[in-house]
């Protein structure tokens, strides 16, 4: 089934998409009701979480609590305890603390993958969004339908950040799971040395897994105006990761301290004060904000490149 008969698009060879018409723009498409956009949605969500592309990335951030959790249980097998458990906050804070309660592997896995894993799959997925139609011939035949560029781009926009939410939670859900299975559950001791109740930090979790995927809208952001730029998919994901390392490898520069504090990825790892007593929330508000702003940042760059680009194809 092709993509314009999911949509019940019209197909190529009609007088609206003769091959080499170039679609018009946002003025020329009439306005469609909210339930053919919810529709639009519906379908991009289909589309994109049926690819074997998206499912092969969710089924490798769920390895990764996996591997984790055998990692840890092998090593503390004979009672030792984990080492590295310094201080800080930060993933290594967590992994001292799992074989004493499952539920911080759930903490683990999510600072263990998102560094590079969570944003490396929400830029695969980002890049593809608008690249990914040009290179198939698809998106000359999205435009003709009555979804208009700008509702379209908010559309897939909207697709990629349903993405951010549901690999955040493969890997909380399977870091829960396995937690529960390798190691004992119950009540736990915060960063700060409190005691909460296992409710509470099931609470804690849940929020964490929420904060670690809004820390990704700005990735998500930066990926779709990539997308943007150029026809080829392929070359749209391979640059966003390249700018995702490469904004990794700037952040780790000691000489460039002034500016890290505006790269997106600065304040990622801030999730780990939400197991603090009481809550640190400073850098917390940062990370958000910082999102929120190369959200609007590149989503109008997005909007602006996408509605005033020759579609052809």
């Amino acid at each position: 089934m092709s993509r314009a008969d999911v949509r019940g698009e019209p197909v190529e060879g009609s007088e609206a998409t003769a091959p080499g018409t170039t679609v018009p723009g946002p003025g020329a498409v009439r306005n469609p009701s909210p339930l053919w956009s919810f529709g639009l949605l519906r379908s991009e969500l289909l589309i994109t979480f049926r690819r074997w592309r998206t499912l092969a990335l969710l089924a490798v951030l769920a390895a990764v609590p996996i591997l984790v959790g055998i990692a840890v249980k092998i090593e503390t097998s004979d009672g030792s305890s984990l080492g590295g458990g310094g201080g800080g906050g930060e993933g290594p804070a967590f992994i001292s603390q799992i074989s004493n309660n499952g539920l911080f592997l759930v903490f683990t896995a999510l600072a263990a993958t998102l560094p590079f894993f969570l944003p490396m799959a929400i830029g695969v997925v980002a890049g593809d969004a608008i690249a990914g139609e040009s290179s198939a011939g698809t998106l000359r035949y999205l435009l003709v339908a009555p979804a208009g560029r700008s509702r379209l781009l908010l559309t897939k926009y909207a697709t990629v950040i349903a993405f951010c939410l549901a690999a955040t939670l493969v890997v909380a859900v399977s870091a829960l799971a396995v937690g529960a299975l390798l190691f004992p559950v119950g009540d736990l001791i915060t960063i700060s040395g409190t005691r909460i109740t296992y409710a509470e930090g099931l609470g804690r979790a849940l929020l964490i897994a929420l904060v670690v995927a809004a820390s990704l809208v700005g990735v998500a952001a930066l990926g779709v105006f990539v997308s943007t730029l150029t026809g080829s998919g392929i070359a749209a994901m391979a640059t966003t990761v390249g700018l995702l390392i490469t904004v990794q490898i700037l952040d780790q520069i000691p000489q460039l301290d002034a500016l890290q504090p505006y790269f997106f990825s600065h304040y990622w790892l801030s999730f780990a004060d939400l197991m603090r007593e009481p809550v640190y929330w400073d850098d917390l508000v940062k990370n958000l904000g910082l999102q929120a702003l190369y959200a609007a940042v590149f989503g109008s760059a997005a909007w602006a490149r996408f509605t005033t680009r020759d579609i052809t194809a």
